[in-house]
């Protein structure tokens, strides 16, 4: 089984790179990020065409998040519990859905972590305690059921070593890179869940527009899956789709694909 993970930046904008990818690809379910719309406003049509079934979580043209797969999708959740709010507001930072994979029911979430935007900015803060409230959740779901098949891929907007930025001193009093944040992504490890992507592809998933980053290769990895301790003792292989970031209309970030027993 092939699962993938893709901040698309604007899922209309990107609808037929997203679609190409899908059937380029052959991945089975995709988490979306950052898909900039509601759920009416989500080019639908070119997904079913294309033989994939939506879930779509999106308020208005920030953020959001939707999940496309082959398989049909039961149980889609558009927040996890314990998730806080920003301004009053549940942001459409997760979803999930279930799907019947082979090796029993499998839960897939499509997650946009706040970016923090500046260590003395509120926004920061309420990263922090995002990331604490779903590594709660989670460590909970592993505690009712140890053997359950959990994946939570998306854009962690943490870079969590120095090596997942092309310069560390550049981002230094930056965010991505403050020991909080990385305490914060690490203690998923802490609850039992692994990264599986790092252990077998290298290389950075985000690279600005600005200032020819993409071409010097001045990008950040900051997209990641963790899994649960069953699935992640199912995988096969993992790779960064490079190439995605090429060409007219490419987003920022690139597919991070993970491939399953």
């Amino acid at each position: 089984m092939r699962i993938a993970t893709w901040n698309v930046n604007s899922a209309r904008t990107r609808v037929d790179r997203i679609i190409a990818f899908l059937q380029r690809s052959n991945v089975d379910m995709l988490a979306m990020q950052e898909i900039k719309c509601r759920p009416d406003q989500f080019p639908i049509d070119a997904f079913t065409e294309a033989g994939y079934e939506v879930a779509i979580h999106g308020l208005n043209q920030w953020n959001g998040v939707a999940i496309a797969s082959k398989l049909p999708l039961l149980d889609v959740r558009d927040q996890f519990p314990s998730q806080p709010t920003w301004q009053d507001t549940v942001e459409a930072r997760a979803l999930a859905a279930t799907v019947e994979s082979p090796a029993g029911p499998l839960t897939y979430w499509s997650l946009y972590i706040p970016n923090g935007r500046e260590i003395s900015h509120p926004h920061y803060q309420y990263k922090l305690e995002w990331l604490a409230a779903l590594q709660a959740d989670a460590s909970g779901w592993l505690r009712e059921d140890p053997d359950a098949l959990i994946a939570m891929g998306g854009d962690w907007n943490v870079a969590p070593r120095d090596e997942d930025v092309w310069d560390i001193d550049f981002f230094a009093g930056a965010t991505h890179v403050t020991p909080a944040e990385r305490e914060a992504f690490s203690a998923f490890e802490d609850a039992g869940y692994r990264e599986v992507t790092r252990p077998q592809v290298e290389g950075y998933t985000y690279w600005d527009y600005q200032q020819l980053r993409f071409p010097k290769n001045e990008g950040m990895r900051i997209d990641f899956m963790y899994a649960s301790p069953a699935l992640a003792d199912r995988v096969v292989s993992a790779e960064i789709d490079r190439n995605e970031r090429k060409g007219k209309g490419a987003s920022d970030h690139v597919p991070v694909i993970v491939d399953w027993e």
